[in-house]
Order: structure tokens, then C-alpha cells, then sequence
């Protein structure tokens, strides 16, 4: 997901006039995933200003004495906190921060986030990942609403793509079912990956590719095979949107 975002935010995070600000939203009870951000971002802007946020407030302060200039950690929840009014965050991201709200909620929680994002390229990246990060989903928001869905795996532990299911996003995760194009999507992802069986011997990547580049043939991917060689891919938000 961050390797995603680094890319994706390649562009606003070079031209942004002051130092942007980047929001890892509800860290958890480790602070590794905001650091690990930091890190990311660095790459494309030196001086690029990470802020972690949770709501619990033993978490926040068990990742204090990992602060260093342009990293810090606070309190709060969707309002991002008292600490960041006023601050118009270059990225937001949500990663599991969703999954324990009703399905209902995801519309509002994600206006309120967007409605805080840069309006100059801001951006909120907002899905669900496994434990050690090898199967993620997620949905990027602008300030005007969804844009796309990307699927990405570490390759080598996936045994078809619908595996993936598990790790769908709030908005997605109860519309894996006949009749919704999410499950359309996985269903005809499913039957690519195992028409590109014979690129198995060549390694899991060799099978993605073949599968996702047979998929393109019926569906509107968003991006090409430079991404799907990470073992990604993207759709616009209206292809895969709830009926």
C-alpha cells in the first residue's frame, strides 16, 4: 500500500509549495505501519511531515518516544484531532480502520475525511490488509469522492485471486455476492488465473501478468503492467461500485 501511494503521490508531494503533511489514521497499538509511511514518503520529499493518529490514548502516547523531527503522534479519531485543526493533509490513509464499522457508516466517515483533504491533490486511501501486509484492498478518495479500487498480493503466497475477498473494504466486503460487480470481477479474475496455469512454472508473477492482461479484454483497468508487475491491480470506482 505505501509503495502504491509513493507512486501515486509522486507528483503532488514534489509540487506541494510547503512541506505536506501525511496522516497514518489509527496506527494500532504499534506504531510501525506510520513510521514504515515516513520512511516511504521521504523517498519522493525530504521534508515531507508524517502524523500518526489514534484514538486510544495509551497508544498515542506508547509511540511517543518514537518521534523525530517531521514524525509525531496524537489523539483523535475521523476529525483527525485538535492537534491537526487546520491542516489540510496531502494523504490520509485508513488501513483497518473500517472493517469493525456497520457498512452504513462508510459513506459519512468518508466524506469527513475527504472534506479535510488538500484540495490540490489530496488524497485518502482507505482499506483492509492481512496481518503482515501480503493481501491488501483498498479504495483512493480526492476531495470529491472515490476514484479507483486496487487488489495488490505478495504473489508467492497467492493461491487464486479470490483470495483477496477476505481483505475487501467496508464498502466492498458485503457485495462479494451474485449480482454485484465486485464478485463479477473476483469470479472472472478467478477463471484468468487459472487459464494462465501453464506460466506457473515461470513464477507467480508470470501467471498474474498473463491473468490480469486477459482481464483487461472485459474490464476497464486503471493502470498497466508496470503496476501489475508489483503484483497490483486497478479499477475505476464506477466498475466495481455497489449496485
Amino acid at each position: 500500500m505505501d509503495r502504491w501511494i509513493a507512486h501515486a503521490l509522486a507528483v503532488p508531494l514534489r509540487r506541494a509549495p510547503a512541506p505536506p503533511l501525511a496522516v497514518d489514521l489509527g496506527f494500532g497499538a504499534a506504531p510501525w505501519t506510520t513510521v514504515e509511511l515516513a520512511r516511504r514518503l521521504r523517498g519522493a520529499r525530504a521534508d515531507v511531515r508524517v502524523a500518526g493518529v489514534e484514538i486510544d490514548p495509551a497508544r498515542v502516547a506508547a509511540a511517543l518516544p518514537r518521534e523525530e523531527p517531521g514524525l509525531r503522534f496524537v489523539r483523535g479519531g475521523f476529525g483527525l484531532g485538535a492537534e491537526l485543526t487546520g491542516e489540510r493533509p496531502l494523504l490520509i490513509r485508513a488501513a483497518n480502520v473500517l472493517r469493525q464499522y456497520p457498512e452504513e457508516a462508510v459513506p459519512g466517515a468518508w466524506e469527513r475525511l475527504c472534506a479535510r483533504l488538500d484540495p490540490e491533490g489530496g488524497l485518502l486511501v482507505e482499506g483492509t490488509c492481512d496481518e503482515i501486509g501480503r493481501r491488501h484492498v483498498w479504495v483512493a478518495l480526492g476531495p470529491e469522492g472515490p476514484r479507483t479500487v486496487t487488489f495488490a498480493a505478495r504473489l508467492a503466497t497467492l493461491s487464486a485471486p479470490s483470495d483477496l475477498a477476505e481483505r475487501l473494504p467496508k464498502a466492498l466486503i458485503h457485495r462479494n455476492v451474485p449480482g454485484e460487480a465486485v464478485h463479477a470481477f473476483l469470479r472472472d479474475f478467478d477463471r484468468a488465473w487459472a487459464s494462465a496455469a501453464p506460466y506457473a512454472p515461470l513464477g507467480a508473477r508470470q501467471r498474474w501478468l498473463r491473468a490480469v492482461a486477459a482481464l483487461a479484454t472485459s474490464w476497464p483497468l486503471a493502470d498497466g503492467p508496470r503496476r501489475w508487475r508489483q503484483g497490483e491491480v486497478t479499477l475505476p470506482w464506477g466498475a466495481l461500485a455497489p449496485r
